[in-house]
């Protein structure tokens, strides 16, 4: 069967290949409502598939853009179980999808180096979530595309970058806990690295004393991975040998769902026994019982502006001055902390 071209989709529709290449590029506004809808009846008709690979020789673009997920830890998991990333990617993918462009995603392991196969390939730019200061930065300086980080602290490199204020962040959950009368506070988290998303929330953790007149424990700071599984350990051996302890901070909902589990298995109830605030608000911790109290970050706007900063930086070849994006965060008040009455 003869494969459709453009000028037969035109000729379909009646309209000029340029209206036909506009639409094919995510540039719809370009055409009029009527023209658009010719335009997406006459591909449906003829079974039209873009080439892509040409589009790419005569733009110069290929239209793909790299999205790399490091493993930051020691244990290894599957790309997308955490649900944080699944959040991501989805606000990456629907608006790449959305102005015309198409995802690679790679996961890669602790140690590994991050220029592999993916960041190699024809791409027109990436987005990155999460990395450190390591031997591997000086190397992402080499690669000639626009790249955006997402949750790095990485400064300099001409890289962009979206986040949150994270110290910020551990100090109002630590913060609400305190004000809700509790004074032996336990941090359960993920591996605590200088400059790193969990490192500023533990900041914000010992804030939040500082600012109250209080010291913290450092017997209460419970440091290993950012899961469910380390999240039911953890929740385990507070309930175990920490009698004390009256409320938490987990410093992700995954982590927080699991010291709830860890708790009850002993006996531990929340919030009667233990409060708990997490971090993220990932869809779980609306319907998890008790519905989890949590520090709330929009993080499919995280990925959603990524694509936007990094289109920006293709099809312009510019960016604006600034070199992070501070997206908001809001404390959302559920069932999982109990006030402390004197």
């Amino acid at each position: 069967m003869k494969r459709q071209t453009i000028k037969d989709v035109a000729k379909e529709a009646g309209v000029s290949t340029a209206a036909i290449s506009y639409v094919l590029n995510g540039k719809e506004w370009k055409v009029s409502p009527t023209t658009l809808v010719k335009i997406k009846d006459a591909i449906i008709h003829l079974n039209y598939i873009p080439n892509f690979s040409a589009r790419s020789l005569v733009n110069k673009r290929s239209k793909l853009i790299g999205v790399v997920i490091p493993q930051t830890e020691e244990h290894s998991q599957l790309l997308l179980d955490n649900p944080f990333y699944s959040e991501i990617v989805s606000g990456i993918e629907s608006e790449l999808r959305h102005r015309g462009y198409h995802l690679i995603l790679s996961g890669v392991n602790k140690g590994e180096g991050y220029l592999d196969t993916t960041l190699q390939r024809d791409l027109d730019g990436a987005i990155i979530t999460g990395i450190y200061y390591e031997p591997f930065y000086e190397e992402l300086k080499k690669i000639k595309i626009p790249i955006v980080l997402i949750d790095s602290y990485i400064r300099g490199g001409n890289f962009k970058n979206i986040g949150i204020n994270d110290e910020l962040g551990g100090f109002m959950a630590t913060k609400h806990l305190i004000e809700q009368g509790h004074s032996k506070i336990a941090l359960v988290t993920g591996t605590i690295k200088k400059d790193g998303v969990v490192e500023k929330r533990f900041l914000g953790y010992k804030s939040a004393f500082e600012e109250s007149g209080m010291l913290y424990n450092p017997d209460y700071v419970f440091e290993d991975s950012v899961s469910y599984e380390y999240g039911v350990k953890a929740g385990r051996l507070i309930a175990q040998q920490y009698p004390e302890i009256t409320a938490v901070f987990a410093t992700s909902d995954m982590i927080a769902l699991g010291v709830i589990t860890g708790l009850q298995e002993l006996g531990k109830h929340v919030p009667d026994d233990v409060s708990l605030v997490g971090f993220d608000d990932i869809p779980i911790s609306r319907i998890f019982i008790p519905q989890l109290t949590t520090v709330r970050q929009d993080i499919k706007l995280k990925g959603i502006k990524a694509v936007q900063y990094l289109l920006q930086a293709i099809e312009e070849d510019a960016t604006d001055d600034m070199e992070k994006m501070i997206l908001p965060l809001e404390l959302i008040q559920r069932q999982s902390v109990r006030r402390i009455t004197s």
